[in-house]
């Protein structure tokens, strides 16, 4: 483990090489939303590829080429990488200045260090901080923006309570190193496009964790990388794990700068426990989204920007918390349309926690890092990757999509007669949903009709009948409900062929063993041109 050095014995020498500028941008906040120079929406959707562990090499370059993961990144959709960096990469030359090779050879990973020489052999050699800045130069050639995360001040994995890394004034974490740590990043990354923004330190936590002393540090950060670099985006992570932001409500910052800041937040299944399987999902995810709003998407009212940094689930599918957890999970982030960023990207570590060759299956790849573990959840969380609304998205009067979280997909329709089917959103037609509670389409009369259990719900032009007319009922308020001849009400359902059906609701409380999510849709805003 490298040392911790003193804050008089810092003789950083930094690696300032000038990268070649690529194609990118300035971004700044504008209410809510992050936007670029012309003031057009620009949603972050990031993976995070880890960089922060013991060899601090950012993970899987002994596994593929460096310009091949970028590339990858950016073909699955994703336009961001969180790159995760230990403190002591810029506070410690001895650490910044060791090879990669030699960092391999200290911890014994022979192996890897013959498979990262033949696949990657430019980097083999070089400094550390300099491995890093080829990294973030390569994102930015495949037109791939950053954020740099620090994740932990001494290299190695994260997060507990006692691991001496989560709060101002641990035993890792001494707040005068780190404001010289953010600087050093933010000066070294100034005028490297592609850089974005830097998040300042991840998941605070543990036993000294106090408001009062975030408001005396947190700020100290943020004015310290604005000063040093005052092109990216400011980003500030809340108490317990990142997961509790509702002190804000009460205090806000205050920062000599504007148009810079963004919140960020952290959401897993195991944030609730076994929550999602030893209680009725419905009811579960009504609980989570309302403390999720509490805790962290008041923001928004707020016209802050709320980025939710890490989120992400075992991608083998056979974890029903997970399972659940991610249904809620994808409502919410398309009823709000978050900025995001998905842990992980890689599907295996040099070493983690003594482990060689770790798999990590919330990887997005696989193991050896060459194929999408599970292209279904890619597929799926392609309908968040796009921005729903936001500024110049579209000057389109704003309108509903009837989004079906399990799939990922929309309500659409080809014509009046053929049967309406999930699909792609950016096929889905603009609906509108009144105070009658009907489900229209946007500039018609037609209307979403309901004709009984277990048949195909149509398109129709008599609006005011009692199947016409579609109510959000459950905790979870995504059932949408009808009644059939003043009958037992029915609810929307998707049937093996993705055609949309009515059926009798299910799964509406206490049962944790029922699956609701079939019979799960939530009603969108979206100024998207369709």
């Amino acid at each position: 483990m490298i040392p911790m050095v003193t804050k008089r014995a810092i003789t950083v020498l930094l690696y300032v090489t000038v990268l070649q500028t690529v194609k990118g941008f300035p971004l700044h906040t504008s209410d809510r939303w992050i936007v670029n120079e012309s003031g057009k929406r620009v949603k972050l959707a990031c993976v995070n590829w880890v960089s922060h562990l013991d060899t601090v090499v950012a993970e899987g370059l002994n596994q593929q080429p460096l310009d091949m993961i970028s590339k990858r990144i950016k073909s699955m959709g994703f336009n961001c990488v969180r790159l995760t960096w230990p403190l002591l990469l810029l506070t410690n030359h001895s650490l910044a200045s060791l090879t990669v090779r030699n960092s391999f050879q200290n911890l014994a990973l022979l192996q890897s260090i013959d498979a990262l020489q033949a696949i990657n052999p430019s980097m083999i050699d070089l400094p550390l901080i300099k491995a890093y800045q080829e990294v973030v130069k390569r994102l930015g050639e495949n037109d791939v923006m950053v954020i740099l995360d620090n994740h932990v001040t001494e290299p190695g994995w994260c997060c507990s309570n006692m691991d001496g890394n989560g709060f101002f004034g641990d035993q890792y974490f001494d707040p005068d190193l780190w404001i010289i740590g953010l600087t050093n990043m933010a000066t070294l990354f100034k005028g490297v496009t592609n850089v974005v923004g830097m998040s300042l330190r991840n998941e605070l936590r543990g036993p000294k964790q106090d408001v009062n002393q975030w408001y005396r540090y947190m700020p100290k950060g943020a004015e310290a990388v604005h000063a040093a670099n005052p092109e990216v985006l400011v980003i500030l992570s809340g108490l317990n794990f990142d997961t509790d932001l509702s002190f804000i409500k009460e205090e806000a910052l205050k920062l000599s700068f504007n148009g810079k800041l963004v919140l960020e937040v952290h959401w897993y299944s195991f944030s609730e426990g076994k929550a999602w399987t030893s209680r009725n999902a419905n009811q579960v995810c009504g609980e989570v989204t309302e403390n999720q709003m509490r805790r962290a998407g008041f923001l928004l009212d707020q016209g802050l920007p709320l980025f939710v940094s890490e989120f992400g689930l075992d991608l083998r599918g056979s974890d029903a918390n997970d399972n659940r957890y991610l249904n809620c999970f994808m409502a919410f982030a398309a009823q709000l349309d978050l900025d995001w960023a998905l842990w992980t990207l890689g599907g295996s570590y040099y070493i983690r926690n003594g482990v060689v060759g770790m798999n990590e299956y919330y990887g997005i790849l696989n193991s050896d890092w060459s194929e999408v573990r599970n292209p279904s959840f890619l597929q799926r969380i392609s309908a968040i990757q796009i921005p729903f609304q936001g500024p110049g998205l579209s000057e389109a009067k704003p309108f509903k999509v009837i989004f079906h979280p399990l799939t990922g997909f929309c309500i659409i329709r080809k014509t009046l007669v053929e049967a309406l089917r999930l699909g792609p959103c950016s096929n889905s037609d603009g609906w509108e949903y009144t105070d009658q509670n009907i489900l229209s389409i946007k500039g018609t009369y037609f209307c979403l009709q309901a004709e009984g259990e277990g048949k195909q719900a149509k398109i129709g032009n008599i609006c005011l009948a009692p199947n016409s007319r579609w109510e959000m009922i459950s905790d979870s308020k995504m059932h949408l409900s009808t009644q059939i001849n003043n009958s037992s009400g029915v609810c929307l359902d998707v049937d093996n062929n993705n055609i949309i059906v009515t059926n009798t609701c299910k799964c509406l409380s206490k049962d944790n063993t029922c699956e609701p999510a079939s019979q799960w849709f939530k009603l969108v805003d979206s100024t998207r041109n369709n």
